[in-house]
């Protein structure tokens, strides 16, 4: 039962990981414009935002690890 529920929670937060690292702007998006002329006044919002998924995909990839080490144990 406790072992059904944990796989259910994992699979909800490894989607929860898909989606937060699917959601963030590419690192070399901005590496084929010549002298920023791709920036616009809400640049600034847009890297907030991506730190904000960064934090997210952490957070949920630290999540996923643990639920993971969890059942291993369980099964084992």
């Amino acid at each position: 039962m406790l072992l059904t529920i944990l796989m259910i929670i994992d699979a909800i937060v490894a989607i929860g990981l898909i989606a937060s690292v699917l959601m963030q702007e590419g690192k070399t998006a901005g590496m084929g414009s010549l002298s920023g002329q791709n920036e616009t006044a809400f640049s600034s919002s847009a890297r907030g935002m991506d730190a904000l998924m960064a934090r997210f995909t952490v957070f949920f990839a630290v999540l996923f690890m643990i639920i993971t080490l969890i059942i291993a144990k369980m099964v084992a």
